[in-house]
């Protein structure tokens, strides 16, 4: 039954974020946004997330209260997304998108760490549970891009409200793990940053939250840029989803082989190894082959990560723990990467961006690991 829950929420969860997110860029430009101004809405909710993640899962932590925070976050989250098309200008829409985004944060990282205390005893199985998420993005993008073609972009916005909604209710039957006692939100946030296993696991994470976002913000981009065809892109983004499948349901089998840090580092390298050769294979076709590595470079990083921080956070930190893991991901390093990858497209092309961050990622992993190495051998991952 508690599986059933998790698998039921990723699936709702992911198909909500399909039936929206492709789709947001689209509204922006309806609206007439300049190029800087969507550059800035799509560019400000990672940092937002760098914030909003930690402090929610922190908070919760620090009261034993997840489900009701986490439900709390989920709602407002429901209410003002459909308000969002209601307005036309810059002003009202950045307030609408920062609020949501900083409200959006920790629902991933607290839906991981019930999931994990769910799973006592068959943590490794997170990546069949997590398998929901991937079935419900492919299912809900080819619905909603049907429906939004005929009813409009207004539909995006109230498929992801009820859709939502639905994920509002499967979540108020989670278990979380018991905080300990005393925990507080910057002594829980301090406990972690000042550990050097720590501090070099977020390093880790930043380094593939900037390769993460160089895939999901410009690999359609690039591929207008080899001439592509909309369909050729609609093909290769169903390669990826289709390749995540194997990965999360054998994930058990990865994590037991490799264990929670090997995963992630093997996802990092394999993460840098697809950048340079969307560079060496700068054609369309040469792009789906590619799309093909896509289940052992996102989904592995994240099944990792999140196997990773529920096994090593101290006593009573758990969400704390998942939202920095997140925030570092999917904020701070997917920033990063946006705020790199577009000068470099801009400057040298798709192909010379690619070159570059493949090389900074697997620079960035390389030297990362060379520290861990030399670390005591308790400090080790």
């Amino acid at each position: 039954m508690k599986k059933a829950s998790a698998f039921t929420f990723y699936f709702l969860y992911y198909a909500a974020i399909a039936s929206l997110g492709p789709f947001v860029v689209l509204f922006y430009r309806q609206l007439g946004f300049t190029g800087a101004q969507i550059g800035l809405l799509a560019g400000m909710s990672p940092l937002i997330m760098l914030v909003g993640a930690p402090f929610w899962t922190g908070i919760a932590d620090a009261t034993r209260r997840h489900r009701l925070i986490m439900g709390l976050t989920i709602a407002v989250v429901v209410v003002l997304v459909p308000i969002l098309p209601i307005f036309k200008t810059f002003g009202p829409v950045i307030m609408l998108v920062a609020l949501f985004s900083f409200f959006a944060a920790p629902i991933t990282s607290f839906a991981d760490s019930a999931t994990m205390s769910m799973l006592t005893g068959e943590k490794e199985m997170y990546g069949r549970v997590r398998l929901g998420g991937t079935i419900g993005w492919g299912l809900a993008a080819l619905v909603a891009g049907m429906l939004i073609q005929t009813y409009g972009l207004k539909l995006a916005f109230w498929g992801y409200a009820a859709l939502m909604f639905l994920a509002l209710i499967v979540s108020q039957r989670f278990v979380f793990g018991q905080s300990a006692e005393g925990v507080s939100l910057q002594g829980g946030v301090r406990t972690l940053v000042t550990n050097r296993r720590w501090v070099l696991f977020l390093a880790l994470a930043f380094v593939g939250g900037m390769g993460f976002a160089s895939i999901n913000n410009y690999l359609l981009p690039y591929m207008e840029e080899l001439k592509a065809s909309k369909t050729t892109m609609g093909i290769a983004l169903a390669i990826a989803t289709l390749f995540e499948l194997p990965v999360l349901f054998f994930a058990d089998r990865l994590l037991k082989r490799f264990k929670a840090h090997g995963l992630l580092v093997l996802a990092m390298i394999v993460t840098g190894v697809r950048l340079l050769l969307y560079a060496a294979l700068n054609s369309p076709a040469g792009v789906l082959v590619v799309q093909i590595l896509n289940g052992l470079t996102i989904p592995a990083a994240v099944v990792a990560g999140v196997s990773y921080a529920d096994e090593n956070a101290p006593a009573g930190m758990s969400a704390t723990a998942q939202g920095l893991f997140g925030a570092i991901v999917f904020g701070f390093g997917a920033a990063a990467g946006g705020f790199i990858g577009g000068p470099l497209l801009e400057s040298i092309g798709g192909r010379g961006m690619y070159f570059v961050l493949g090389v900074m990622v697997l620079a960035g992993i390389a030297f990362i690991t060379f520290i861990e190495w030399r670390l005591p051998a308790e400090q080790h991952g």
